[in-house]
């Protein structure tokens, strides 16, 4: 039993075109290239919606720590201000000084 004889088959399509199966084994190869260009952009979509995934997963986990640097920068603004400064020494028993600091002149004496 022959798969396919020389004797042209057709089937009957419901648009009155014929598909000869000759044709089908002529072309074979390029069917197969069709078939594997539609397996090469089903990937593609598929990787390309996981980036693209991945990036806005990316893009909030920057904003949040965005956020928190903000924040964590204005709390420790707020603490070296010189009035929390004081308070923070005064906990500890540390008074300001109540005279500036005195500027010592050094002078060279040549021989």
């Amino acid at each position: 039993m022959k798969l396919f004889s020389k004797k042209a088959k057709t089937v009957s399509t419901t648009s009155n075109s014929t598909i000869n199966y000759s044709w089908i084994v002529n072309h074979f190869g390029f069917l197969l290239f069709m078939a594997l260009l539609g397996v090469i952009y089903i990937a593609n979509v598929h990787w390309a919606d996981n980036t693209i995934r991945n990036i806005n997963i990316t893009q909030k986990q920057v904003k949040e720590m965005e956020y928190e640097y903000k924040n964590l920068k204005s709390i420790e603004m707020y603490r070296s201000r010189e009035s929390q400064v004081v308070q923070a020494a005064a906990a500890l028993g540390l008074k300001p000084a109540a005279t500036p600091p005195v500027k010592l002149d050094i002078t060279t004496i040549n021989n």
